[in-house]
């Protein structure tokens, strides 16, 4: 095994456990001191209408925050990009959590909202994670259009993976099935800062999947949208410049499809797409 490749699967291996002992260990500390509390401000009631904590999402950001910080090989601008993007967008999905209403819904409507006067919360974090989008991206980025492409997949990413969100392990599963092969390649190509890169949101990620699919917590803005943000960074940080137009195009597509279709009635539709949404989770009709 050539050198780089090496060191890449080692740093690889080190960004994953960090990521997933941080993110355990930050997930037992907060919902230790009320594991009955199922009343209060991080509390939501999921598909079934059953009580379920959103603590999930700061235990992610603290994981993958501290394995950004602390795994071996990344560049300091890397590491910088990494904290911004991944704390920042998960600080900004928590004010959303808190503070959000349902008055407005989706990308449209939240910037519907802001044409007429009303700045929702949606709207703060749809903002303040396109601004920290870019602040990442112009840590990792050669020129002002490379800046402004890669701040848009950041920022995109972070607001699709929230999308997904909607079903017990469902937004945990698509990253993994996304950010699994972008890891691999990593690995393939002998990139090891990348490679370092993409394992850090993973082994937190994982290390949260079984209370996701346990419907115990889930990621909620806080989780989903650090999370979507730490793959985005990752790819635009490796992919070349047609790789990256093309992840912007598809995280367009989708984020535009979502305005008008349901991700859930489509995933249900489609028999393989269901069973992988399925696996590991109660069946639909447990109460």
């Amino acid at each position: 095994m050539p050198a780089s490749r090496a060191r890449g699967l080692l740093y690889a291996l080190a960004g994953a456990a960090i990521g997933a002992v941080a993110a355990r260990t930050a997930y037992a500390a907060f919902t230790r001191s009320r594991p009955a509390d199922l009343s209060g401000r991080w509390t939501r009631k999921n598909h079934r209408g059953e009580p379920i904590t959103l603590l999930e999402g700061p235990a992610f950001v603290a994981g993958s925050g501290a394995a950004a910080a602390l795994t071996p090989g990344l560049p300091p601008r890397v590491r910088a990009a990494a904290l911004l993007a991944g704390v920042g967008s998960g600080a900004l999905g928590a004010y959303d959590d808190l503070y959000g209403t349902a008055s407005s819904k989706g990308f449209k409507g939240h910037l519907s909202a802001l044409t007429r006067g009303e700045v929702t919360s949606g709207a703060v974090k749809i903002l303040g994670i396109g601004a920290t989008g870019l602040g990442a991206a112009a840590l990792v980025s050669q020129g002002p259009v490379d800046t402004l492409v890669n701040g848009a997949a950041i920022a995109g990413s972070a607001n699709l993976a929230n999308l997904f969100d909607l079903r017990p392990g469902r937004a945990i599963k698509v990253s993994l099935l996304t950010g699994g092969p972008l890891l691999a390649l990593t690995l393939l190509r002998g990139s090891p800062a990348a490679a370092a890169l993409a394992a850090v949101p993973l082994g937190a990620a994982a290390a949260l999947l079984p209370a996701d699919l346990g419907e115990r917590a889930m990621l909620g803005d806080a989780g989903a949208n650090a999370l979507g943000a730490l793959l985005g960074l990752a790819a635009v940080t490796k992919l070349g410049k047609p790789g990256r137009y093309a992840l912007l195009g598809t995280v367009v597509a989708l984020t535009a499809a979502a305005e008008k279709v349901s991700f859930t009635k489509v995933i249900a539709g489609n028999p393989v797409l269901n069973r992988i949404d399925m696996l590991g989770r109660r069946p639909a009709d447990s109460v």
